[in-house]
């Protein structure tokens, strides 16, 4: 069962981490058009590229499973806490979400619930 774990984890990351990958190499195709974009919602487009790497970047690292934590939480402060009239409609945003969800939903099914929850005896996770 463990290589069914390990999959699962791999294929989880991988999902998870296309939607950035994907958003990021689409605003190197775009960099003009993302940049002025950007100037006509008050972001300086100076950011521009700081967001390419931590896309592009954290999208490769995670797949690969290097220094994960580090930029899931990058990913994480550049994702959500994005202001919405920055977000552009793209209907291949709606496929990629649920493709990252579908991701996010494999890597739980191989790690489990981890340390705090109900899944635990005595502070110690159950075994699968």
């Amino acid at each position: 069962m463990g290589v069914i774990y390990n999959l699962f984890d791999v294929v989880g990351r991988i999902l998870i981490a296309a939607m950035f990958l994907q958003s990021g190499m689409s605003k190197i195709g775009s960099y003009a058009a993302t940049s002025h974009y950007m100037v006509a919602k008050g972001v300086p487009s100076v950011l521009l590229p700081l967001v390419i790497i931590v896309e592009v970047a954290g999208s490769i690292t995670i797949i690969l499973g290097w220094k994960i934590r580090l930029f899931a939480l990058a990913l994480h402060l550049g994702g959500p806490p994005v202001p919405l009239e920055l977000r552009r409609p793209d209907p291949s945003v709606t496929f990629m979400k649920d493709i990252s969800i579908a991701g996010g939903f494999l890597i739980i099914f191989a790690h489990g619930a981890g340390g705090l929850s109900l899944d635990t005896r005595r502070g110690k996770p159950r075994r699968r």
